[in-house]
């Protein structure tokens, strides 16, 4: 059985060189080989430029496809992957049209793993955990009330002026300003328009606190069931959202005034000059080390007062190994893939696991990865 990992950009190259290390027969596919040559080309010859119609003749039945590259390419492959009896795998969100996959890919007995990256993906196996805990703990019941958080965030190890750095195009990170989020906050709906409208703080329980500003972002409301919430619970509080650094919103409150402007093919265009400019001037320098803030936490309430609560926070930078992002996205997506290989995921659409089995094994490679990561008891 043949993996074909199709995509070697930055976030790709440290499971990407797991897997070949590990002794699978692995396929590169880009499209640019000089890329990948550059990248993996110490370790493997087996180098190919990504074409859509030669990955179709070359996929058998049982393979496994990767897919790092751009979200619009996730369904199609994963469409030819069921066809193929082929399984999929992407560190990206399920999209609703790769949801609409399931029942064939039930029916066809395909695996298409999403969301097991970073965020999302370790973010969901900590939820699991947490949610997995506090239901065998003595202090669960029905009638408790309940707040879960999840703030992750890609942060410059030694901040700078503008509170952020980035390792790519700046351009995602501007067009996600411009989309609305829903939660819930105080047993209710909230739906923003804006990030910046719903800023607040954060305390994270690092070995010494530090406070961040945070966001939430999409649609947080369907990960309720995603994380096997009773639909019977009260839920007080439930958001995933963004972490920053203090000082984040006042550095970028004029882009955020200018965003809110920008409208049509113009709007686009100038979104696109802002990115140049910001990638010019806030560029990770070669070498500088990046840093990955998650905290993801469940805490239980009974008439008002906290009867369990604890958060799973992990702290990890850039070092020796390369950046942080780029091994914590992409080395869960390589275990996802053994996984499938060995079937411990069954037929379907389907993001990270909950299987007690697989979170314990892919926690302990997160610890492995993070320089920090801890199960914080606020109660003990």
């Amino acid at each position: 059985m043949t993996i074909h990992w199709c995509g070697t950009g930055l976030s790709a190259i440290p499971g990407l060189r797991r897997l070949i290390e590990a002794g699978h027969d692995v396929t590169v596919w880009n499209r640019t080989t000089d890329k990948a040559k550059d990248a993996v080309g110490d370790l493997t010859d087996n180098i190919h430029a990504f074409d859509f119609d030669t990955l179709k003749s070359k996929v058998a039945e049982g393979d496994v496809v990767v897919s790092m590259l751009p979200g619009d390419w996730h369904v199609p492959l994963a469409e030819m992957c069921i066809e193929a009896g082929a399984n999929f795998v992407s560190s990206s969100y399920i999209a609703p049209e790769m949801r609409a996959l399931d029942d064939k890919a039930r029916n066809a007995g395909v695996t298409c793993v999403n969301e097991v990256g970073l965020d999302p993906g370790i973010d969901h196996l900590m939820a699991h955990y947490l949610v997995a805990d506090y239901r065998a703990s003595d202090a669960f019941s029905p009638a408790n009330d309940i707040s879960f958080i999840s703030y992750c965030g890609g942060i410059p190890k030694h901040p700078n002026p503008f509170r952020y750095k980035f390792s790519w195009s700046p351009l995602g990170v501007l067009k996600a300003l411009r989309s609305p989020s829903r939660s819930v906050r105080d047993y209710s709906e909230l739906n923003v328009a804006r990030p910046w409208d719903a800023i607040s703080s954060y305390s994270a329980p690092l070995p010494t606190p530090e406070t961040f500003e945070v966001y939430p972002n999409r649609d947080s409301v369907p990960f309720i069931e995603d994380y096997r919430f009773d639909s019977s619970w009260r839920i007080k509080e439930f958001v995933r959202g963004t972490l920053r650094l203090n000082g984040w919103a006042d550095a970028w409150s004029d882009i955020f005034r200018e965003i809110e402007t920008l409208e049509g093919e113009a709007g686009d265009a100038r979104l696109k000059e802002m990115s140049d400019q910001f990638w010019d001037e806030n560029a990770y320098d070669e070498g500088e080390p990046d840093r990955v803030v998650l905290c993801v936490s469940l805490k239980a309430e009974h008439n008002g007062e906290p009867v369990w609560h604890k958060t799973y926070v992990m702290d990890a930078w850039g070092d020796e190994r390369g950046t942080a992002m780029a091994r914590l996205v992409s080395i869960p997506v390589s275990l996802a893939v053994e996984a499938v290989l060995n079937r411990e995921i069954p037929a379907g659409v389907h993001p990270a696991p909950h299987d007690p089995k697989l979170l314990e094994r892919f926690l302990g490679e997160v610890d492995k990865l993070a320089q920090h990561l801890q199960v914080v008891d606020h109660l003990s």
